[in-house]
């Protein structure tokens, strides 16, 4: 498996094993995730876009949008500024998407955050927010 450079990650995606109780769709919110340690973390950047996952049987699929704060501590966490989605996007639609059934976050399901998006598959969850959350997170389809 080759490693990742900047120009293959459009998108940082941070797994969760539920929704954050913290988050509520009410606006901008701080939360910290952990991270695994890799030379992942070496390619983040504060302002960088990410998705927050909701794993699991109940409801997965992207639950907010947003930007990393900062970049990961010593303590391998990260500051996310997150924005709830108020219609999150089901992985069940985004599995119907060809370009999103080759994400990392499919194929390794189990696999460790952070994982990652490419341009072609952050454009099949753009495509899926509400023009709300879209048109708040900055971000437009390509």
């Amino acid at each position: 498996m080759r490693r990742l450079s900047n120009d293959d990650v459009a998108c940082w995606l941070v797994k969760s094993a539920g929704r954050p109780a913290e988050l509520e769709p009410t606006g901008w919110q701080a939360v910290r995730r952990c991270l695994r340690p890799s030379y992942r973390l070496g390619l983040m950047a504060a302002g960088q876009p990410c998705l927050l996952w909701v794993s699991g049987a109940r409801d997965p699929g992207v639950a907010a949008v947003g930007r990393l704060a900062g970049v990961p501590g010593d303590d391998d966490r990260v500051e996310l500024d997150l924005l709830p989605l108020r219609a999150p996007v089901e992985r069940s639609a985004l599995l119907a998407d060809g370009r999103f059934r080759a994400a990392e976050v499919i194929r390794m399901a189990a696999g460790s955050n952070p994982s990652y998006l490419r341009s072609d598959q952050l454009a099949a969850v753009l495509e899926r927010l509400a023009d709300d959350d879209r048109d708040a997170w900055g971000l437009t389809p390509p």
